[in-house]
């Protein structure tokens, strides 16, 4: 459940510390004082889009914050399956800040998250019901959805979309292979002058780096001769004159003399060997490096070389940037080659596996479509039970199920929610029969059967639209029964819905500084009752309002 709740600088919220308790707690206040922010709140919490618009103007970013509790067993799997887990107390804490120039920091239990995590998160700890979503329960595309999650066919929904998966990738291969003979033939001949193109080059992977490495070394040859020659000369051997070596041999004789009076002297002669074999080392690597064609006319070779380095350009231009991109392609179109040149025999093995993968999409979808069917009963009387609670007691309510011409990626079942209001009438899809205030009980009654076993903290934006009377009191008992299972919030405007809560919390607007800011405050016994006053009576709250107020909270005890 959702224990504390913390809103800094979004819209006219400069900070609110908001405390939760179990049971039903209703939001009330007068309009614009901003009741439905803090459900925005919660929402941006867990992951929805940040817009900065919602930053309180001047502020330079916002905060949301929140910690939940009292996990359920299928909570603490369902956190444990997303990777996360509560701290050592059992709480969860989560928080998200958002600046003006887009960015946003989702963090839980302090570790950076992404908001793909918060919206994954919200869909265990909290179901909110909006507003709008009144309106989305007359598109019948949500229907399905909502059906599949009563009937909890996620395995099956899972089975079903990888043999779905297999059938669209295996019929894709089909029509690659179903072109005509004609373009068939054109790319087989196509595919074949390209490979010969590329094999009859004889190409090797390092090939041109290697290439362009002796075309360097050709063109430089001069140079090359003749430093090499100096360097053997001054290092090893000179034709005239001494060399390091020699000198250095000469040198480790003289200072073999002198070892009695030289401290350290068998050091320097070591050390002096050692010179001796890094020069000749030195020469010995250097002549390996230039090689033994000093003296050749690198006129020929240097031609083989250029003619080499353009055949291999053209091809770059045609095929790739380097040789190893020319060898990738010419893999992909020797496999292509195969393919176009073995279709015949492919186009029977794919249609063998065709017919696999049609019977176990049929399988599947007959699967899914029973456990739908067998769950559509129960919950067309589940629901209708429901509404018979709600002051719609000659209501039914159906969930209507066909067959869709083709296979989809949901299955091959099309559902459609319907409802008849008078006996005797046919059912009829909701957005031709529902009033706004029949709407917002059918969304209820639907609610109420779905989070039996759901999310433990259930929050309602105004569900009482379009109703009054007799029937918001109806609405106030759902969701006080509700909230014997579960932790339920609700912004209301009604009274009667009100006077049930446990917890009333009042949201209103003050100026400080110039500025308009939104406040809660948790109400007691007597604030409520004026609350409640204000809300049957609007400004002039009488004596008889606030009697009236103290019966009505009394009697919803």
């Amino acid at each position: 459940m959702l224990y504390e709740l913390d809103i800094e600088n979004i819209a006219v919220i400069k900070r609110a510390a908001i405390s939760f308790s179990p049971g039903l707690t209703v939001l009330t206040g007068e309009t614009g004082a901003g009741k439905s922010i803090i459900i925005d709140s919660i929402m941006l919490l867990l992951g929805a889009r940040a817009q900065k618009e919602l930053i309180r103007m001047g502020e330079r970013s916002a905060t949301v914050s929140a910690v939940f509790g009292g996990f359920s067993g299928d909570e603490l799997s369902a956190l444990s399956e997303l990777g996360i887990a509560p701290d050592e107390d059992g709480m969860l804490f989560v928080s998200r800040e958002f600046t003006p120039d887009g960015r946003s920091v989702a963090r839980i239990n302090g570790r950076a998250v992404p908001a793909s995590t918060l919206r994954e998160l919200g869909a265990v700890l909290i179901n909110i019901h909006g507003q709008h979503e009144n309106q989305a329960l007359l598109n019948p595309s949500a229907h399905l959805t909502l059906l599949d999650m009563y009937a909890g066919t996620e395995k099956l929904l899972e089975k079903y979309a990888e043999a779905y998966a297999e059938l669209c990738k295996l019929l894709e291969e089909k029509k690659a292979l179903s072109i005509d003979e004609a373009e068939k033939e054109r790319r087989v001949e196509m595919l074949r002058f390209q490979l010969a193109d590329i094999d009859g080059a004889k190409l090797k992977p390092s090939e041109e780096e290697a290439l362009e490495a002796r075309r360097l070394k050709l063109r430089n040859l001069e140079l090359i001769s003749r430093h090499s020659r100096l360097l053997r000369a001054a290092l090893y051997r000179a034709e005239k004159g001494m060399s390091a070596y020699d000198l250095v041999t000469r040198a480790i004789p003289a200072l073999e003399q002198l070892r009695e009076f030289v401290p350290g002297a068998d050091g320097y002669i070591e050390r002096l060997y050692n010179v001796r074999s890094e020069l000749e080392d030195i020469v010995e690597r250097v002549a390996d490096a230039c090689g033994d064609d000093l003296d050749v006319d690198p006129s020929e070779e240097l031609d083989r070389i250029e003619s080499r380095l353009d055949a291999i350009e053209k091809l770059k231009r045609k095929y790739g940037a380097h040789i190893k991109e020319i060898l990738e392609y010419r893999a992909k179109i020797a496999a292509e080659l195969s393919a176009l040149e073995e279709s015949d025999l492919r186009m029977a093995e794919l249609d063998r596996r065709l017919d696999e993968a049609r019977a176990k999409v049929e399988e599947a979808a007959e699967a899914l479509s029973a456990a739908r069917k067998e769950a559509a009963e129960r919950l067309s009387a589940a629901v209708t039970a429901e509404l018979g609670e709600l002051e719609m007691a000659k209501a039914a309510f159906e969930v209507g199920i066909t067959r869709e011409p083709t296979y989809t990626k949901r299955g091959i079942d099309a559902v459609e929610f319907l409802i008849t209001t008078n006996p005797g009438e046919p059912p009829k899809p909701l957005a031709k029969i529902a009033s706004g205030g029949e709407l917002s009980r059918v969304m209820l009654a639907i609610k109420t059967v779905l989070s039996r076993g759901g999310a433990s903290t259930l929050i309602f934006d105004e569900i009482d639209t379009g109703v009054s009377g007799k029937t918001s009191y109806k609405i106030g008992v759902k969701l006080k029964n509700l909230a014997q299972a579960a932790q339920v919030i609700c912004v209301t405007h009604s009274a009667q819905i009100a006077a049930l809560a446990d917890t009333q919390m009042l949201i209103s607007k003050r100026e400080v500084g110039g500025r308009v800011e939104t406040e809660v405050t948790p109400l007691d016994r007597e604030g409520r009752i004026r609350e409640l006053a204000r809300i049957m009576g609007g400004a002039e709250i009488t004596e008889k309002l606030l009697m009236t107020a103290e019966e009505l909270l009394d009697s919803g005890k």
